[in-house]
């Protein structure tokens, strides 16, 4: 597959966005992440949920979703595939098969996006650039299951952004980072990775951006709520910590990455 560095100039089609929300058995969250999709002020997106074969009443409720989307004031495409599959990341990559977008964001379920007018703010940052951005990323605040906030991400995205930041860490939260479907699709999730990899899947989009000379672009606004709770790689941290490093390693070198991780515990000693 080739990546199209073309300008923006001239007569195109409007932006289309995808919105991909990975669920199983997730009826006591999917509710707050498609109103959320739902009164997005946007047109041109489509909410693109990829199901592992549930048992409980999230597909009844996507059901209907797709029946209130068929009246709804400003119609989405909706789409649903529910089939078993090997894990979130395996599903994700089936979502980067299955999306039909310019770019892909993805939610999961019990995350939102911060109001109705996220993806329109997405769709205008690209629309405007001189060629179409590899990313347009944003800013993410944490709430709880009530839809109260808690507090700013403490990782905070930088105004200018290469793959080379996330050496400070994951500065853009997965839910913030909208990418163009053409470099995703080349740069599916390493299964490899249980807990961590998106956070390998974006670095790596990043470098193909780098390769491709194309933009990064900040958004200048949140652009998700993700759900402050006990999930899977808080359960796992451990595991994940482990592979975060190797991810990093493998990424930007053995020994800066051990030196990093050095100086990171001996801040938060100094700082107790």
């Amino acid at each position: 597959m080739e990546v199209s560095s073309t300008d923006g100039a001239g007569s195109h089609p409007p932006l289309k966005i995808t919105v991909a929300t990975v669920t199983y058995n997730a009826a006591a969250l999917i509710a707050r992440t498609i109103e959320s999709v739902e009164r997005q002020d946007y047109p041109h997106v489509e909410h693109l949920v990829i199901d592992g074969n549930s048992t409980d009443d999230t597909l009844a409720q996507i059901h209907r979703y797709q029946e209130r989307n068929s009246v709804a004031p400003v119609p989405h495409e909706v789409a649903c595939l529910s089939e078993p599959d090997e894990g979130l990341y395996d599903a994700m990559n089936k979502a980067l098969r299955e999306a039909t977008g310019d770019y892909i964001l993805f939610l999961n379920a019990g995350d939102t996006l911060h109001d109705a007018h996220t993806l329109s703010s997405l769709a205008a940052v690209a629309e405007a650039a001189p060629q179409p951005p590899a990313v347009v990323y944003g800013d993410t605040d944490l709430y709880d299951l009530r839809g109260r906030f808690v507090r700013h991400r403490r990782l905070a995205p930088p105004p200018t952004l290469t793959w080379k930041s996330f050496r400070q860490g994951m500065l853009v939260c997965h839910q913030a980072f909208c990418a163009r479907l053409d470099l995703a699709r080349l740069t599916p999730y390493d299964l490899r990775y249980r807990f961590s990899a998106d956070f390998d899947w974006c670095i790596r989009i990043m470098r193909q951006a780098a390769r491709h000379r194309l933009p990064l672009l900040p958004a200048g606004t949140v652009v998700a709520h993700y759900l402050d709770d006990e999930g899977t790689t808080k359960k796992n941290h451990q595991a994940s910590l482990r592979e975060r490093f190797h991810i990093m390693a493998r990424h930007y070198g053995l020994i800066p990455t051990a030196l990093r991780h050095l100086w990171f515990v001996l801040r938060a000693f100094v700082k107790k």
